[in-house]
């Protein structure tokens, strides 16, 4: 990781400082400059803590992280020194986890529907582990990359949670036999089963149906010769931390269903594919306001009112659904801000709406929201602004993507410094990390580190 993070810019947070402190002077930084353009803070050490949080409450399952939900460097960075996987859903992910320093090994080629010039890159890179179902994408890998290593995806039931099917992609139970029947006709290989579960998921038992569903599938390779050998349990884990009891109750179902199917020592390794569990809470936004609008309230549809009774308003921001808020369309979340100027005690509040630069639409933010009256150049702050936030700029915003200010802690550091030595927390320290917070020293890894840095950081706050 070495090489990786030396070509970041990353800010050293020390004792006393928070992610509010430096977004505070990042602001004052740029109003001195007159520069309002949208920004990132991002907490690499948030990262951190949750990767540590993860291994402690699921020490059998090895985890991988999918870039599409966030493909920033300074993340794909951490997380690739960290030895994390990566699921890779197109060719620009292989080539990002590549550039990252990933082995091939530590790759797998996820996307469901995989176009033949992304076969063929992932052979000509040595990744062999890639996932289908159905017989058109197992053809086309046969084809393409017939040393390939194949995981079978299974479809999973969230309607218990959801309250709406949501089989779209994977393999119905049914239909598995003879894909393992067709693979074998094929000479291609498969290696193990998959499932994967919305993070949105509210319902734990819905890993232990899909557990018992994989040992299925299991048992019915076997019967055909199959020797397979990897479960892939998805996401679907709350990272959050208003979050934490719901996450550590999915932990313990999970590693009793594993214990249950699959025993430690049965020769199978397990796996998780995680997106917005590790970046989620992570990244903080600031956007500027750009252009204002005061709306009749009649042309907002009241009713039997008259009109201009209370004001209503309508603001653009410098980034919208086709950039950073792209959670919006993707989420379907309602993104809720904070005022960063000071006001007065109890401001009067009016109907507000939030919309992006562009004139589209649905370049819609949020609506219907109580806001103090806002101004030209006013800061909005928006937080848990990591997942699904850093994709490609649409034409239509004409704007480069907001820049990123990566942050960690030095006690994040040092832990990173330990995970990167392989060296083991004292007993005594294993409990530490429950009392963790975000560019903190609160949540000390230990008293005495002597693993040599890896990175240097740009500057110390």
């Amino acid at each position: 990781m070495a090489g990786y993070l030396d070509e970041l810019d990353v800010t050293m947070v020390e004792e006393g400082f928070t992610m509010k402190d430096l977004m505070e002077s990042l602001l004052k930084e740029a109003s001195q400059r007159g520069s309002q353009e949208a920004f990132f803070v991002a907490d690499l050490g948030d990262v951190v803590k949750k990767h540590l949080r993860l291994l402690k409450a699921l020490p059998r399952v090895k985890p991988f992280y999918a870039p599409k939900c966030n493909c920033s460097k300074g993340v794909v960075q951490m997380l690739a020194g960290l030895g994390v996987g990566f699921g890779c859903a197109n060719k620009p992910e292989l080539a990002l986890a590549k550039s990252a320093g990933v082995p091939p090994n530590r790759i797998i080629c996820t996307g469901p529907c995989k176009q033949i010039s992304q076969i063929k890159y992932a052979a000509s890179q040595g990744v062999q582990l890639m996932t289908f179902d159905n017989e058109v994408e197992l053809g086309k890998v046969a084809r393409n990359h017939p040393s390939a290593r194949m995981i079978l995806s299974l479809a999973t039931d969230e309607s218990r949670s959801s309250g709406h099917p949501t089989m779209r992609f994977g393999a119905t139970l049914k239909s598995c036999r003879h894909l393992l029947e067709t693979a074998k006709d094929m000479n291609v290989e498969v290696v193990g089963v998959s499932f994967h579960i919305r993070s949105g998921c509210t319902d734990p038992q819905i890993f232990t149906q899909s557990i018992a569903d994989a040992h299925l599938v299991f048992k019915m390779g076997a019967e055909l010769g199959y020797k397979m050998c990897l479960l892939g349990i998805g996401g679907g884990f709350p990272g959050a931390e208003e979050t934490r009891g719901r996450f550590e109750e999915t932990t313990t179902v999970v590693n009793s269903a594993l214990d249950l199917h699959f025993p430690e020592g049965c020769g199978v390794e397990i796996i998780a594919e995680l997106g917005r569990y590790y970046v989620d809470s992570a990244f903080t936004f600031a956007v500027n306001v750009v252009a204002k609008k005061e709306v009749p309230l009649d042309q907002l549809g009241s009713d039997g009112q008259e009109a201009g009774w209370r004001r209503s308003f309508v603001y653009h921001l410098n980034d919208g659904v086709y950039g950073s808020f792209s959670s919006v369309i993707f989420n379907n979340t309602c993104p809720v801000p904070v005022l960063h100027k000071k006001l007065s005690p109890d401001p009067p509040l009016y109907s507000s709406s939030l919309w992006g630069p562009t004139t589209d639409g649905l370049d819609r933010i949020a609506e219907s929201m109580e806001l103090p009256e806002l101004h030209i150049g006013d800061w909005l702050i928006f937080e848990t602004m990591g997942a699904n936030t850093r994709t490609a700029s649409s034409s239509l915003s004409g704007a480069q993507p907001a820049r990123i200010y990566y942050a960690m802690s030095r006690v994040a550091w040092e832990a990173v410094q330990f995970l990167q030595g392989k060296l083991l927390l004292p007993p005594e320290e294993e409990d530490r990390e429950s009392t963790c917070a975000p560019l903190s020293c609160g949540w000390e890894i230990t008293d005495t580190l002597c693993v040599a840095p890896v990175f240097a950081p740009a500057s110390i706050m």
